[in-house]
């Protein structure tokens, strides 16, 4: 567990693929519980040690995880990104290249809660719903691209959908139409940077998660970003 930020209010992590933010039915230690057992140990904390979650990432993607450590940063956190005051950076290798090095994208998705997917579909189908993001390409290679990308909307499995919408599917993705798993069964999305107005001291932060190391294509893609 690597901790990119941390003070009185807020702690960051680069959390790995593979990891979970919060317990499931797998049974799997959250990344929550290890942040707070760090925190325990690091300030000699006796009891419970509290860890508000206000934001998550999909197993399979790797990146920056922002968690509340009082309740008054996890409300006031919780209103900046239900009101999209918090701006998230995600980098993505793909497949191929999209039809142009940058564009806006809309599409309306349905998501199917037994298949875990979300699928493109007509704009006035029942349960549908919008989702926008933008993205740039930031570096090309012979079978791959990496791109920036930045959601307008917060929908299930946004970036891989719409990504792969363009064909463009994540690498590793294999549930939104990549050729091959990638080695972990992780896939190459990554939550680079989150940038806010700090929720207590007002003042701009912005956090930034190295890439991962067991992923050859993050140092040829993006070897000086």
């Amino acid at each position: 567990m690597t901790i990119l930020y941390e003070d009185n209010h807020l702690i960051a992590v680069n959390k790995a693929v593979g990891e979970i933010v919060q317990g499931d039915k797998t049974g799997d230690t959250p990344l929550c519980d290890l942040v707070k057992a760090y925190i325990k140990e690091k300030y000699a904390k006796p009891g419970a040690v509290y860890l508000g979650v206000a934001h998550r990432l999909d197993r399979p993607v790797s990146g920056v995880v922002l968690f509340a450590r009082t309740s008054k940063a996890l409300a006031r956190l919780n209103d900046m990104f239900r009101n999209q005051e918090v701006k998230k950076t995600y980098w993505a290798i793909v497949q191929g290249a999209p039809p142009k090095e940058e564009g806006l994208l809309t599409h309306y998705l349905l998501r199917n809660e037994q298949q875990n997917k979300s699928y493109v579909c007509p704009a006035g189908k029942s349960g549908a719903k919008q989702a926008v993001l933008d993205y740039h390409l930031l570096a090309r290679g012979d079978r791959y691209s990496l791109l920036e990308v930045h959601l307008h909307t917060g929908r299930h499995h946004q970036i891989r959908c719409q990504l792969a919408a363009i064909g463009c599917p994540v690498k590793g993705d294999l549930k939104y139409g990549a050729a091959r798993s990638n080695p972990g069964g992780g896939i190459s999305l990554h939550a680079r940077q989150v940038s806010l107005t700090h929720p207590v001291s007002k003042e701009a932060l912005t956090v930034t998660a190295p890439v991962p190391e067991d992923e050859p294509l993050w140092g040829i893609l993006a070897p000086t970003l």
